[in-house]
């Protein structure tokens, strides 16, 4: 098997699934329509909030300047991986003309590389493990240029938000190894008859 190859281990992919997300609503901050479409749209976030729609959190503070990674104005909203589809739905049908920057919430928020490796594979490593902030982020609209050396390369603890919710990385586990097993095989059987359905290999 390719070094490279994504990893299928169930109890792995479990544990290092990613339960928190932010998405970061850019504006240019001396266009005063974009302004205004931005925080619009917030409200309209925080209204949506109130009333049920889903769970998502603006930060707080509106960014009128470029600050962190961030080139231009911005905010930044959290969402779990609860309602993070009802949020990046309601983001892609509403945003306007704003670019949002998606990424997730992981110990790694940029690039990282193994010392240890050889010289002549520092390069494919760089390329290969980009992170939160780059090659596992994704755009709503135009990308914008970040700034990534601010960041720091690993954090000691996953950067969990609003523990208070139980949502995300706070919650407690739904399903058992056994019974998303269970859960798998049974899906396996309904899409045997559906032709258009891959069928998945067998175990080993």
């Amino acid at each position: 098997m390719s070094k490279s190859a994504p990893p299928t281990d169930l109890q792995y992919v479990v544990d290092t699934e990613i339960k928190e997300w932010h998405f970061h609503i850019y504006f240019h901050q001396n266009n005063e329509e974009e302004h205004a479409s931005a925080l619009q749209l917030r409200d309209a976030v925080l209204r949506l909030r109130r009333d049920g729609a889903f769970i998502a959190a603006p930060l707080f503070r509106v960014n009128t300047s470029p600050i962190g990674p961030h080139p231009v104005g911005s905010y930044e909203i959290w969402a779990p991986s609860e309602t993070f589809s009802s949020v990046f739905s309601y983001l892609c049908m509403h945003r306007g003309n704003l670019s949002v920057l998606i990424h997730p919430l992981t110990r790694e928020q940029v690039r990282a590389f193994n010392l240890l490796r050889w010289v002549d594979e520092l390069k494919e490593s760089l390329d290969k493990q980009r992170k939160d902030h780059e090659g596992r982020a994704a755009w709503l609209g135009t990308p914008y240029p970040l700034d990534t050396s601010t960041l720091p390369i690993r954090s000691q603890d996953i950067p969990l938000q609003y523990a208070s919710l139980k949502l995300g990385y706070s919650a407690q586990p739904s399903l058992t190894i056994d019974q998303r097993l269970k859960l798998g095989t049974n899906v396996e059987r309904i899409l045997a008859d559906e032709k258009e359905a891959a069928k998945a290999p067998p175990k080993i």
